[in-house]
């Protein structure tokens, strides 16, 4: 099934909206629905960096960071049905994150044609928004308790790492896996540097 039609699925209300059902699973700490939404949509984030011409290391850094921000903003989503669009903005930003530098080779090592680089950038100002976000993310994650810290970052692995593997990794129950990250996202949230960025985006909406 290509991804345009998984989508027209998602969003089709005969199917039961089985994304929001997955969605909400999630939001109330499912480890199982967390990791499906991982599988689910990994390959869509990994299309889209590699669209913008990005190299192994790039494209997993800028996945791991679109995961990290579902992490923390998964609740406030108003739409569930609307995630997937709202994980490719999210790549694309994280991707035109990335210097440009970075982006004008492909795969093969060949340069690029200057027709063939994508024109799609953010405006400046996008860019700073961006950047501000990733840099306010990044600020609280590293105040959280280290152990936060591990779980979230283990959560966002992509592709998504097993929950037995996690357990063990970190020697806590699977079964305490959800809570855990539960708290850990209230922790975050509560983040001064959070707080002010979700005010504002509040205003602003």
């Amino acid at each position: 099934m290509s991804v345009n039609q998984d989508h027209a699925r998602d969003a089709d209300p005969a199917c039961g909206n089985p994304l929001v059902t997955l969605v909400m699973r999630a939001r109330d700490g499912d480890e199982r629905a967390w990791a499906e939404l991982v599988e689910r949509y990994a390959p869509l984030i990994w299309a889209i960096c590699r669209k913008h011409r990005l190299g192994d290391a790039d494209a997993a850094d800028a996945g791991q960071n679109v995961w990290l921000h579902l992490v923390a903003q998964l609740d406030k989503i108003r739409d569930p049905a609307a995630l997937p669009g709202w994980l490719v903005t999210t790549t694309r930003r994280e991707c035109q994150r990335i210097p440009r530098s970075a982006q004008v080779t492909q795969a093969t090592g060949h340069a690029l044609e200057a027709a063939q680089i994508p024109d799609d950038r953010a405006s400046t100002a996008e860019q700073v928004l961006v950047a501000e976000r990733h840099a306010a993310l990044r600020q609280a994650l590293v105040q959280l308790p280290s152990c936060c810290q591990r779980l979230l970052v283990l959560l966002t692995e992509d592709p998504p790492i097993p929950y037995a593997q996690i357990s063990a990794t970190l020697g806590i129950p699977v079964g305490s896996i959800g809570p855990t990250r539960l708290r850990c996202l209230d922790k975050l949230r509560r983040q001064p540097v959070i707080a002010a960025l979700i005010d504002a985006e509040t205003q602003s909406a």
